[in-house]
């Protein structure tokens, strides 16, 4: 008898809770969205409190976006730009993580450029060409709507071993990202594929480390070299 009414119980919570998630499914992914957002607090809260023991200067440029800005030794890369390269990367995070902390560790700052760099990690997370696009969209009118003569680049989604099944996804944002920028005359589009595809037409591999993902030094002097005219522009206009 004890065990008849305790399958029967098991399967009033069950039921209900099945009836819970029906009704309430927006609840659910508030939830999980909200988990997704606290995940970067603390990295958030850290950039923040090294701010306030030694503030960044202003009209300086920011890095933001996922690891392969983390990576990118900034001060090696481009010496001559000193503590004006600011860098505010959080690995393994999507293009919209780049928009939710934009007002925190970017608009501060008051930069006179903006290099962004997201969008490799949103493909493996199944995110649309048109997510991705989205996303940047929403970054440049939250930091143009602050500081609206700030230029933003954008480093086109690399090629790599790892995320080449999804290749035509990374070609799709790509190009609804260029389309986007050549209409704004405070957006830049910086293509880095064809020097990062070999002539198969494939990820050159030894420009990415053994995980098929991040990069090598000689992949970063393709940046490097893609990125640094369009700094020494900054420097001479500013």
């Amino acid at each position: 008898m004890t065990q008849l009414v305790d399958r029967r119980i098991h399967r009033s919570i069950t039921l209900l809770t099945l009836v819970g998630l029906l009704v309430l499914p927006g609840a659910l992914s508030r939830l999980v969205a909200q988990s997704g957002q606290d995940r970067w607090e603390p990295t958030i809260k850290k950039f923040e409190e090294g701010d306030k023991v030694a503030p960044p200067p202003q009209n300086a440029i920011v890095f933001i976006g996922a690891s392969s800005i983390v990576r990118w030794d900034l001060k090696k890369s481009f010496p001559e730009l000193g503590e004006q390269a600011i860098n505010r990367g959080f690995g393994g995070s999507l293009a919209a993580d780049s928009v939710r902390y934009a007002d925190r560790i970017v608009i501060p700052y008051k930069p006179r450029m903006v290099v962004f760099y997201a969008g490799d990690n949103d493909v493996e997370a199944n995110h649309t060409p048109q997510q991705i696009a989205d996303d940047f969209t929403a970054f440049d009118r939250k930091v143009h709507a602050a500081l609206p003569e700030t230029q933003i680049v954008f480093i086109s989604i690399k090629p790599s071993i790892r995320r080449f099944p999804w290749i035509e996804q990374i070609k799709g944002a790509n190009a609804l990202v260029k389309q986007y920028c050549a209409t704004h005359p405070h957006l830049t589009f910086v293509d880095i594929v064809p020097q990062m595809l070999g002539p198969d037409g494939k990820p050159r591999k030894e420009l990415l480390v053994e995980d098929g993902l991040h990069m090598t030094p000689a992949g970063y002097k393709i940046w490097n070299d893609a990125l640094r005219p369009i700094l020494q522009a900054s420097r001479a206009t500013r």
